[in-house]
């Protein structure tokens, strides 16, 4: 493909849904695949739902996502601005032109008006529709003389600019997911496209920015496909060549039908924004995948297989890997349902990959005062016997705290069943043999350990599960022989002493 520039068009109206990182997502992927261009235009026309603090967790978003756009507001602005609300100038001329050319009109209808219209609908058990039949006794300028129009505009009375829908045509319309659309125009209303605040509407900004931006492709959510004869309408009225469209199923709920919301999320206790944010009116925190611990390129690799199909059995890859393989065509048409618990999974296949220096680095973080007295290498070898438990950083301390801090309790169930009347006398036998060994290395203390079992004729169960108490305070962890070796033979013999003083 030639020139290939696609665009992700958010509006900061709150934080972003994952649905639109997965948009986002697919938008940077297609670009990478192709040597195109990934732009971010931040469509602020709705004064009215516009949050401040938005438009910088967007971008936030993205760049922990390892998505960052190429071009966009503040980056690379060869076609900027790239906020709508900075270029409001440059649309009223194409409505303008749209009106000249008859292919749209003014319409002086006041919100009293219309609302009596659907009133009166209502009461006769329709629905008042503006489209290409109401529109011929409505007040408007398609209705009023050209001297009436100039007389009203010239005495300021509000108006809107609405989009002449064609009568009776068939639209063949094709979208790269989904295929061929037939749309009949008698079925559609006359969009607004220019407001009374002199401000666009989402459908004129967005084909005039298209346009002028040259986006290739426009890759969006299938709430949009709605809109596509209007849009695909706008450009023929134009005159313009349309970028090729591609609308992306839903992300659907855990359970049952209908698109994943943040009800959900809150309902069954899993983010479904990327990083946490703060409604500054309210001061409700919405969680997010970041702050709770979960990897960006796990997060992504999870999105990229909502509603898109590699065509293997494969399921892991790096962003560099998606990119090299992924393909419209493969992205399916039906809803892709949402799993918290394969998400979860994904985390922890990611946690195996990563460099146990790496999940050290993040573990310090997380406990610096639990862990100051601890070398680096030592806390990075303790990652690695407790890693592969783990599905986030976070689990990594209730699954290792025994390496760094003796027990002060033990497990009341465990000590019912371990501890036996002879426990003690074992543990202190253990305890000399455990202090006798020069060579203080797992294998030996192992092989020191089970030629005691063979000696006394004692069954593993009578001094492996109490001694593990000892050790941990509870029936947890990896190879016991390695734990010992770790936490050194002045440890293993203090806790031995400790657990006997406490279970007698």
């Amino acid at each position: 493909m030639e020139n290939v520039r696609v665009r992700f068009a958010p509006s900061p109206t709150g934080p972003l849904h994952i649905g639109g990182v997965r948009t986002a997502l697919f938008n940077y992927l297609f670009a990478k695949k192709n040597n195109g261009t990934f732009v971010l235009r931040i469509e602020d026309t709705d004064q009215t739902r516009y949050v401040a603090n938005a438009e910088k967790y967007i971008i936030d978003a993205l760049e922990w996502c390892g998505i960052p756009f190429e071009e966009g507001p503040g980056k690379n602005e060869k076609f900027g601005p790239y906020r709508q609300s900075e270029r409001k100038d440059i649309y009223k001329k194409y409505a303008d032109a749209l009106v000249a050319s008859k292919q749209a009109y003014y319409a002086f209808d006041t919100a009293e008006e219309l609302d009596a219209l659907r009133t009166k609908a209502e009461a006769e058990k329709t629905v008042f529709v503006y489209n290409n039949v109401s529109r011929e006794t409505l007040n408007n300028s398609i209705n009023l003389s050209e001297e009436e129009v100039t007389a009203k505009l010239a005495a300021g009375e509000k108006y809107v600019i609405r989009f002449k829908t064609p009568k009776d045509q068939k639209l063949i319309l094709d979208d790269m997911i989904r295929g061929e659309i037939t749309i009949d125009t008698n079925t559609l209303d006359d969009k607004i496209l220019f407001k009374s605040d002199g401000m666009p509407t989402y459908h004129l900004a967005n084909i005039v920015d298209d346009h002028l931006m040259q986006i290739s492709h426009v890759i969006r959510g299938e709430e949009w496909l709605p809109s596509l004869p209007l849009h695909s309408l706008l450009y023929e009225a134009f005159g313009w060549i349309a970028p090729k469209f591609a609308h992306l199923p839903l992300i659907l709920k855990p359970v049952g039908k209908g698109k994943l919301s943040k009800r959900d999320g809150d309902k069954l206790g899993f983010p479904v924004f990327p990083l946490n944010y703060t409604n500054e009116e309210t001061g409700e925190i919405s969680r997010g995948y970041r702050e709770d611990g979960y990897f960006n390129d796990a997060f992504i690799n999870m999105l990229s297989l909502l509603g898109w199909n590699p065509g293997t059995e494969q399921e892991i890859f790096s962003l560099e890997e998606l990119a090299n393989i992924f393909s419209i065509e493969r992205v399916s048409k039906s809803g892709a349902k949402f799993s918290p618990e394969k998400t979860n999974w994904f985390n922890q296949q990611y946690m195996q990959q990563k460099s146990n220096e790496e999940i050290a680095d993040l573990f310090i973080k997380l406990n610096q005062e639990k862990v100051k007295d601890f070398s680096k290498e030592y806390i990075t070898k303790v990652i690695e016997q407790v890693k592969e438990r783990a599905v986030f950083t976070k689990d990594l301390w209730d699954l290792s705290d025994y390496y760094f801090t003796n027990p002060t309790s033990y497990d009341e169930k465990a000590s019912k069943k371990q501890w036996k009347p002879d426990t003690k006398d074992i543990m202190l036998e253990v305890k000399e043999i455990i202090k006798n060994i020069e060579d203080f290395k797992s294998i030996e203390i192992e092989n020191k350990v089970k030629a005691y079992l063979t000696e006394k004729e004692l069954g593993f169960g009578k001094v492996m599960p109490p001694l593990r108490l000892c050790i941990v305070g509870e029936m947890k962890g990896p190879h016991l022989f390695d734990i010992i070796e770790m936490i050194s033979k002045e440890n293993t013999l203090q806790r031995i002493e400790n657990a006997i003083e406490k279970l007698g």
